[in-house]
């Protein structure tokens, strides 16, 4: 984005207006204040920069009025608003650490939309894993909880899965993602699914997962089977010997449970593979 010298000069003068007689620091993208001098910062990239360079995340404060997402939301209506807008209004505020909007496009991001659509989490156990303060992760659950009650879908609406193409088409938030997310399909006895959960965010080894955590939401919902779901955020949907000796667990326990699990599939941007095992 190209800024003129009028923009640049009016954050030069904001910024004066904020300096005192201590060396005060001043948060903008184009001015600095160190050392006693007023310096203007360049962010446009450069030749040979990488183009792989952290993208700047535009705050709520840099953001016109009628392009902020709550303003947005009363001006045009909420259908307007992307998923990343719609979150920063759930969350309110940001931390000192991140501005709202920072937290949620990494939210989005980094842990896709499954992780804001599990409302079978505590409240401390999403904090932990989103890395957010407990008082967020609980609007996030109270939204989802919400959303749960006043439009449950209705059972004729749900998705079959029946192949290793039907999971792939489904968990496709979960093709991209760049850390390994571990999903459990719950499905009744028609293949629909009725509960669908992440289970583990994380490298997946079998000291890490246990198969109770996996067949407890099958218990609570009824499930008469059970559809494991995994991605390789390396591209490569070759099983690891991990991956195999934790379906082998899971796949054993199931039958002693009477839940039967119909596969474990390994996703990545381009492709899917099931996890061989004695199903």
């Amino acid at each position: 984005m190209l800024f003129d010298s009028c923009d640049i000069l009016n954050h030069v003068m904001i910024a004066t207006k904020k300096i005192t007689q201590k060396n005060t620091s001043i948060i903008s993208p184009y001015v600095h204040f160190e050392h006693g001098d007023l310096m203007l910062v360049d962010n446009s990239p450069g030749y040979g920069d990488s183009e792989s360079k952290k993208p700047y995340i535009l705050k709520i404060k840099d953001l016109p009025t009628h392009a902020k997402p709550r303003e947005k939301l009363l001006s045009i209506g909420p259908s307007s608003l992307n998923l990343i807008e719609l979150l920063a209004i759930i969350l309110i505020s940001g931390t000192k650490k991140e501005d709202v909007m920072s937290i949620a496009s990494r939210i989005v991001h980094e842990y896709g939309k499954s992780a804001l659509s599990s409302t079978d989490r505590s409240a401390q156990q999403l904090s932990q894993d989103l890395d957010i303060p407990l008082t967020k992760a609980c609007q996030i659950i109270a939204c989802g909880e919400l959303g749960r009650r006043l439009f449950n879908k209705n059972l004729s609406g749900l998705a079959t899965i029946r192949t290793p193409e039907d999971v792939y088409e489904y968990v496709k938030d979960m093709h991209s993602l760049p850390k390994e997310h571990l999903r459990g399909l719950y499905l009744d006895t028609h293949h629909k699914v009725i509960h669908d959960e992440v289970l583990s965010i994380g490298t997946i080894n079998a000291s890490m997962l246990h198969p109770r955590e996996v067949f407890k939401p099958a218990l609570e919902y009824g499930a008469a089977a059970i559809v494991l779901v995994h991605n390789h955020p390396s591209g490569v949907s070759t099983p690891s010997e991990s991956d195999i000796v934790i379906t082998s667990q899971v796949v054993a326990a199931g039958k002693v449970l009477g839940v039967r699990v119909l596969d474990h599939v390994i996703v990545t941007r381009d492709t899917f593979t099931s996890v061989p095992a004695d199903y």
